[in-house]
């Protein structure tokens, strides 16, 4: 069958000009329910006298079949179309609409039909059916028809109604199921997207989207479809249920389409409709929840992470950031997104939940995804910011408490205790050093801690809290620690300077706190054999600590700070200093270290 949607339409219905039994001729639709209509004139016991003659004036209907439902009844001047088959009184068959495979369809009370049989559709509901006998004089009398009816003919028929409309009629809609919700409704020249299943009044289903499993999309109003439905499809909400009836007139007209609807059919549609956009459109920002404070929003360049929950307009779901337990994590304003959701994101504060609403032009057009995504599908995005930064952010370091005395600051080299709380941007926590009990300890500037957390503990003093937040180039980078801080993620700390000792100057390992013995070799040369093996240069070393002599690095290992001295005054590596190397080494190192 061709497009229910293309076809041309007619101004008017026509009446059928086929031979049919009847001089006008016409049956109708289905029965039950027995009943007796006695027709208006000089009666005497159901019988009248014409010249002499007793003849039976009456027509007589059996109703065999009455649908439950009859949402309109035949009256004079609608056109109807019917199937019947036409006897005699002993059963003989003299006409049937169902031998020629066609209904009959003829206007009611317009005298096109025999008089019996114009009266006998009034009344009449699609479904129907009526057996109805009909006397000689409102048949074809004396004359009869030709050889197939005799004179005085008792004529009976078995009559189905299958339609009925009035030139008169327009479309009419029946919303069946209206959604909560209706923020906007279906306007002239807007696209839509929507199921139908496709019907004669007698409930034939001619068409189907539903069994093509795909919508029906297209523009409404501006003559793309059948003028019933341009009309019928005005007003709907997404979501909405309705029943788009319409006359031939505004359907296929006279000549059906050809195949499977009929000339002069009435069409009923039932409608849901799924989506609705104009390419007017833009992203439409609903239901903000914004967090407060917003110390900044998001904008072009800035690397984001959120969740989602993405679905059609009528809520099908097609995916979820949650279901893969994972933020979407990209730039925005840089085309690595669809044009809505890069748009939608810009402005955004960490935290926020926002819905984004995408017109099929900024999402995936005409095409879709293949899959989840139909083509010309408008997109809604419930998202949750979880965090941005930008290439560009440093550390953002605000003090939270200063003691009044605050004189000694952090430098780099200096042996730092502090504790701290580390979460992600929207609270998920990370760790804690009040969990186990015991401070961080850190060289500052021996690459400890991530780059952002030596920035934020320097110049602090003990006592002083801070809290930080350290962008991922500062942190943890774009892979994160596996279980414990996503890829790409900002960090937040709020740290406490505990304790701090001061470190040796850059570059230095260990220095003499008094003046350096002239004769250094021979005082480590324990047993005076003219060389200092690696024990006795650990001995004398430990000893000039301890004694307040001399100071190792603070925050690394003693032992293995010493065995890099020893290493360095070891100069062919034999495992032995003997006093050249160790006078060379001294000569070469004007420091107070060795």
């Amino acid at each position: 069958m061709q497009s229910i949607w293309s076809a041309a339409l007619t101004t008017g219905p026509s009446v059928s000009t086929s031979t049919h039994l009847l001089c006008a001729t016409a049956p109708a639709p289905i029965l039950l329910n027995q009943e007796r209509t006695g027709l208006k004139g000089r009666r005497q016991n159901g019988k009248k006298k014409i010249r002499g003659t007793e003849t039976t004036y009456d027509i007589v209907i059996e109703k065999t079949f009455v649908p439950e439902q009859c949402g309109r009844a035949v009256k004079v001047g609608d056109y109807v179309r019917y199937h019947y088959n036409g006897m005699f009184p002993d059963g003989k068959k003299f006409d049937s609409s169902y031998d020629r495979g066609s209904t009959y369809n003829v206007y009611v009370g317009k005298k096109q039909l025999i008089e019996g049989m114009d009266r006998a559709l009034v009344g009449m509901c699609v479904n129907e059916r009526r057996l109805v006998t009909i006397p000689p004089q409102l048949a074809y009398g004396k004359e009869g028809y030709g050889d197939v009816i005799p004179s005085d003919a008792i004529l009976h028929f078995d009559v189905l109604l299958l339609d009925v409309w009035n030139p008169d009629d327009g479309v009419q809609s029946e919303t069946y199921y209206t959604p909560e919700n209706c923020s906007r409704k279906v306007e002239v020249s807007d696209y839509v997207r929507y199921h139908y299943n496709g019907t004669l009044l007698d409930g034939t289903l001619f068409d189907s989207s539903h069994t093509r499993l795909r919508t029906y999309d297209t523009y409404v109003g501006i003559g793309w479809l059948i003028a019933g439905m341009d009309q019928g499809l005005l007003g709907m909400c997404v979501g909405e249920r309705r029943i788009i009836t319409m006359p031939p007139s505004l359907g296929y007209g006279s000549n059906g389409d050809g195949s499977d609807i009929p000339g002069q059919a009435s069409l009923v549609f039932d409608v849901v409709l799924l989506d609705l956009h104009n390419p007017k459109d833009g992203v439409t920002i609903t239901n903000q929840d914004i967090p407060q404070p917003c110390l900044r929003k998001s904008i072009s360049g800035d690397f984001i992470r959120y969740h989602y929950n993405g679905s059609l307009l009528d809520g099908t779901f097609f995916d979820s950031s949650y279901s893969r337990n994972r933020t979407y994590d990209t730039y925005v304003g840089k085309g690595s997104l669809i044009g809505g959701m890069d748009e939608g994101l810009i402005g955004v504060c960490i935290g926020e939940r926002r819905r984004i609403t995408i017109p099929p032009h900024l999402g995936y057009g005409e095409e879709g995804t293949g899959t989840k995504i139909p083509g010309s599908a408008v997109l809604v995005f419930d998202i949750h910011i979880i965090d941005f930064h930008n290439p560009s952010d440093t550390v953002v370091i605000t003090t939270n408490y200063k003691p009044e005395v605050c004189e000694t600051l952090a430098k780099k080299g200096d042996f730092v205790k502090y504790h701290y709380n580390a979460s992600l941007m929207d609270g998920s926590f990370i760790d804690s050093t009040y969990n186990y009990g015991k401070t961080y300890n850190i060289v500052l500037g021996a690459n400890q801690v991530v780059p952002g957390m030596e920035e934020g503990l320097k110049e602090m003093c003990v006592g002083e809290r801070r809290h930080l937040v350290i962008p991922p180039h500062l942190g943890y980078g774009e892979r994160g620690v596996d279980g414990e801080v996503p890829a790409s993620a900002v960090l937040v700390f709020n740290i406490e300077m505990i304790e701090m000792e001061a470190g040796l100057p850059d570059g230095y390992m260990f220095i003499w706190n008094e003046e350096v013995s002239a004769d250094l070799f021979t005082e480590m040369d324990a047993d005076k054999d003219l060389q200092v093996l690696a024990s006795e240069f650990s001995d004398y070393i430990l000893r000039q600590v301890n004694e307040g002599k001399g100071r190792l690095a603070p925050g690394f290992s003693a032992n293995l700070i010493i065995e890099n001295m020893f290493s360095n005054q070891d100069r062919n590596g034999d495992g032995k200093i003997t006093e050249e190397e160790f006078k060379l080494k001294r000569d070469e190192t004007p420091h107070d270290e060795l």
